[in-house]
């Protein structure tokens, strides 16, 4: 009997993996949600994508995006059905969190109505019409690699149908040449630093001109929010920030031993 159980798990497991699509398999970077089932795989030696970095509308039969990143290499595409016992968003925070402990930036981070239609997103952008479902249970982040493939985007989207069948969408582009310097959005930044309480950029170790508009423009957007300055020069982006407008009383340093620039919310 000890055998015919061992033999029922076995097979059953075989089944689960059985029910992904052919030839296709999970990115090495990304863990599979426990349940999830990949019902769409593509993978292409050279791809040209253009990833939004901001809200995606059409105007006059046109596609309008606030900001891009335009970018061609290596393409791998996954595409994950997710169990029924648990939702988009919560699968969504998973994979991002995972992405973050690696040390990968955000980009761009939106949820919900912010992000757009829905129906542009399947269809426009990823070229999926599987992914169209309610604008209001939609969820994008673009994201880059931390060292040594910082010359990678990794897209997310996740998505509830009206049928209530939930998705995971998530695109690994390898681009051909050097992205160099990519910035993320004001709005980001504070999306992540008060869903985390701290922003860590590890390459950011003196204030840069476009690093300290771009930070004080993040802050500036709550005007409550009152922050830690950690790093060897957390005194020196103290001064670049209030010079461009952060009052003074809503920064503290901190501990000056932390790579890069730690950024803290001050509960």
């Amino acid at each position: 009997m000890r055998g015919i159980g061992l033999l029922a798990i076995l097979l059953a497991g075989t089944s689960a993996w059985a029910a992904d699509l052919p030839g296709s398999r999970d990115l090495d970077i990304l863990p599979r949600f426990p349940g999830a089932q990949i019902v769409a795989y593509a993978e292409a030696p050279e791809e040209e994508r253009i990833y939004p970095q901001g809200s995606i509308r059409r105007i006059s039969g046109r596609l309008r995006y606030e900001r891009e990143v335009q970018v061609k290499g290596q393409f791998t595409s996954v595409t994950y059905e997710l169990p029924r016992t648990h939702t988009s968003d919560e699968v969504f925070s998973a994979a991002r969190e995972t992405l973050q402990a690696q040390d990968a930036e955000l980009l761009y981070w939106c949820q919900g109505r912010e992000c757009g239609s829905s129906s542009l997103w399947a269809n426009a952008v990823f070229g999926r019409s599987s992914l169209y479902g309610s604008d209001d249970q939609q969820a994008y982040v673009l994201m880059r690699l931390a060292e040594p493939r910082e010359d990678s985007l990794l897209a997310l989207y996740s998505i509830t149908r009206g049928n209530r069948r939930a998705y995971l969408h998530a695109e690994l582009l390898a681009a051909d040449a050097t992205l160099g310097e990519l910035l993320p959005t004001p709005a980001t930044l504070l999306r992540q630093l008060r869903s985390s309480g701290e922003l860590r950029l590890s390459r950011q170790t003196e204030p840069s001109p476009a690093w300290t508009k771009l930070l004080s423009r993040s802050l500036n957007l709550d005007s409550t929010l009152r922050v830690s300055l950690a790093g060897p020069q957390a005194e020196a982006w103290r001064e670049a920030l209030v010079e461009q407008r952060v009052r003074s009383a809503r920064l503290e340093l901190g501990d000056s031993e932390v790579p890069g620039l730690r950024i803290s919310v001050l509960r």
